[in-house]
């Protein structure tokens, strides 16, 4: 696992001096290790002497509820809400190993080319304090599980991003009381996000969707009433699967 999690976003491929740097493993622990995740297709090795993520650990990914269950259910629902907006639709769930930690982990996401660009992925992590679906996560948790996030500093990543724990809350109280979250320019200059969280689905974690949508086309009672009905369509479908 300290090998795989040398891989990110920034460094997807890597050469064995880096990830010996990364890791601090001795090179014939390391190149044995190396081997034999690649023997089992968990990496793969590219010209130029670098390893890749490999098509296996892709493929048992696949096999997790978030892909079988989640993902796959909520792809039928993501698209009408594209096909109203033709914007960016996010699929995200919390993940929280402890409040401390917790990121919004993306699990869906389909844009067009006239969407506005975002930082998103599936498979990314972004704040929770910072994004649209984050926001929403947010709104589903309770006050001992709050005070534990808020002990950690919330990170600014632009000038508009909320990092005060009064406004904050003051935010998701709104939320809680309208159904659902907004963001204006806190994680992108520009960008304005909607979502909404889910009810809770037994057997996954906390879920929400949202839309990310250019500041000018922010239509905000608009937007709010399809992702709200989108979030309730997805828990009623997620109900049977």
């Amino acid at each position: 696992m300290r090998v795989l999690q040398c891989f990110t976003d920034e460094e997807p491929a890597l050469s064995a001096t880096r990830i010996a740097e990364l890791t601090g493993l001795p090179s014939s622990t390391l190149h044995r290790l190396l081997s034999q995740l690649t023997s089992f297709g968990l990496l793969t090795r590219t010209p130029g002497h670098r390893y890749t993520i490999g098509a296996k650990l892709w493929e048992l990914g696949e096999l997790s509820p978030l892909a079988l269950r989640l993902r796959e259910t909520a792809l039928p629902h993501m698209s009408r809400l594209y096909e109203a907006t033709r914007e960016n639709v996010h699929l995200a769930v919390l993940d929280a190993p402890t409040p401390e930690t917790a990121t919004a982990l993306f699990v869906g996401r389909l844009t067009g080319q006239g969407a506005i660009p975002t930082l998103s992925r599936m498979g990314g992590r972004h704040p929770l304090h910072t994004t649209g679906v984050g926001k929403a996560l947010l709104s589903t948790r309770d006050e001992a599980w709050l005070q534990r996030y808020f002990s950690v500093p919330l990170e600014r990543e632009t000038t508009l991003s909320i990092t005060s724990e009064d406004e904050l809350r003051a935010d998701l109280a709104r939320t809680r009381a309208r159904g659902y979250a907004t963001t204006r320019e806190e994680m992108t200059l520009g960008n304005v996000s909607v979502a909404a969280p889910l009810a809770r689905v037994e057997g996954l974690p906390p879920i929400a969707i949202g839309i990310v949508v250019h500041l000018e086309a922010a239509d905000e009672r608009r937007l709010s009433g399809l992702v709200m009905q989108a979030a309730k369509d997805l828990r009623a479908a997620l109900r049977d699967v």
